[in-house]
């Protein structure tokens, strides 16, 4: 495999002095891409909720007489808000800490 960054070196020889490319998949169209993939997993977790809501709703009014597919699509959307929740406090965390790197 081609040491793409230069940085594994030979016994005695010198890194080839060039300058780092960024690796496939990582232009500027990758942002891009990150801002699509948390609005999709937004949508995603909004549409697990409102699901859930409706279940809960029909459950009560009678609609539905299956209280485990209720609880299993209430979990379901409580697991994905957390998870996305998560995501978002190690973003805002990644981002403090660039704040407070020095120029």
């Amino acid at each position: 495999m081609p040491d793409p960054l230069g940085l594994i070196q030979s016994a005695g020889a010198s890194p080839i002095q060039r300058p780092v490319q960024p690796a496939a998949g990582t232009e500027a169209g990758s942002v891009g891409a990150f801002k699509d993939m948390l609005l999709d997993q937004l949508r995603e977790v909004n549409r697990l909720e409102q699901e859930t809501t409706q279940a809960v709703e029909d459950l009560a009014t009678g609609q539905r007489n299956d209280p485990d597919a209720v609880f299993a699509a209430q979990r379901k959307a409580d697991i994905a808000f957390q998870m996305l929740l998560q995501v978002r406090n190690k973003v805002m965390d990644a981002y403090n800490e660039m704040k407070q790197i020095r120029v």
